[in-house]
């Protein structure tokens, strides 16, 4: 037996939780499965700037940005650039004009699921198989042999989406970085050296072909990424599992790095996550493919250098829900009018996210960053 569904969202992210809402805020139900056990099973990452052009303009379709702004993080859009010799190259203070206000994606996400009905979101359901079937509806096999099936299926399901290849052949390629997360908590206190160099809001520390980024969360943890070119299995030679080796062997890729900046990772109070960074191709697009699409990184992945991800995935969701809102008995001619629009947003994104990956990790960096920032 299987569980039929009129519009049916693999993965529970912002993208899909967005479209979710935006549905039920014009009566329109959706199913929405995702593979995490739980709401709670994990964190769910740092934060983001939520870009008034995008993201904002999504969670007011959403009717949520009067509920949003009490979560922006006072101070949030400060932003410091460095040299490896912690020379402070840039600083700029939250002017509070709000344009890409701070927020953690664990808080924002609570919003969003908050605000739909319970049950929509089904846990503990990961997508192993898809298959469209003869009648034109798309089946989804659940890892635990449940099965379900849709006259609309969104890929809202991240890098390594299952819903893609409907749609698509294309797969992430490695962009040539890996990151490693580490975690200063109770910082003013703890480790206020570290919090003096992050300042209030987002860090660039940069260098040739590697560097720090860092930024400051609600609960005073300050939440650092060291970037690096390295080759593709770089992360498996390292036993990440044994903290001081691992942090030994990152901080050996920054030898005459000041001090100041090597503590982000040497005095880190958690195990070091790693993080290969993956992107699809810029301009990623498909032939209309009759009741299924993608959106956020299903549909256009790129590495965070444009600070787009979050904020795509979110307008997406919402131009999808109104565009099937607008036209109720053509769900054709609605994928047809979102894709019209998601896929050159997507490409100008993903071009901007490869072009400042190579800006900020050049060879005078962090000169690239500091002409950007100047041109704005």
């Amino acid at each position: 037996m299987s569980t039929h569904h009129r519009i049916a969202v693999v993965g529970a992210g912002l993208g899909g939780l967005t479209l979710a809402r935006v549905l039920h805020v014009h009566g329109i139900e959706a199913a929405v499965y995702d593979q995490e056990a739980s709401r709670d099973v994990r964190h769910q990452g740092g934060m983001l700037d939520i870009h008034e052009e995008s993201g904002q303009v999504a969670l007011s379709a959403a009717g949520l940005l009067d509920d949003f702004r009490p979560l922006v993080l006072p101070g949030g859009e400060a932003t410091r650039v460095l040299d490896r010799h912690a020379e402070v190259r840039m600083a700029r203070e939250d002017d509070g004009t709000g344009t890409r206000p701070e927020v953690e994606r664990g808080q924002l996400r609570d919003l969003l699921l908050d605000a739909l009905p319970e049950g929509t979101v089904r846990w503990g359901a990961k997508a192993a198989g898809v298959r469209t079937l003869a009648d034109g509806r798309h089946e989804v096999t659940l890892a635990d042999g449940a099965v379900f099936t849709a006259d609309l299926l969104v890929g809202a399901d991240g890098a390594w989406s299952r819903v893609r290849p409907l749609v698509s052949d294309a797969r992430p390629a490695y962009t040539g970085f890996s990151m490693v997360e580490v975690n200063l908590r109770d910082a003013d206190t703890r480790h206020p050296v570290s919090a003096s160099v992050v300042g209030g809001g987002t860090l660039f520390a940069l260098g040739a072909e590697r560097g720090f980024l860092a930024h400051r969360e609600s609960d005073g943890c300050l939440h650092t990424y060291a970037t690096l070119r390295v080759p593709e299995n770089w992360v498996s030679t390292i036993d990440f599992t044994d903290t001081p080796t691992a942090k030994e062997a990152v901080l050996a890729l920054f030898p005459d790095w000041d001090p100041s900046l090597r503590a982000l990772v040497a005095d880190a109070d958690d195990a070091l996550v790693p993080r290969a960074v993956h992107a699809l191709p810029v301009g990623h697009r498909w032939e209309r493919v009759p009741g299924v699409t993608l959106l956020g990184d299903a549909a256009h992945l790129m590495s965070p250098f444009a600070g787009e991800g979050a904020n795509l995935a979110m307008i997406d969701g919402a131009d999808l829900g109104l565009a099937l809102a607008a036209r109720a008995d053509d769900t054709e001619g609605a994928l047809t009018a979102y894709e019209r629009v998601m896929f050159p947003r997507g490409e100008s994104a993903a071009a901007g996210s490869a072009a400042n990956l190579v800006i900020c990790f050049a060879a005078d960096a962090p000169r690239g960053l500091l002409e950007m920032f100047a041109s704005v």
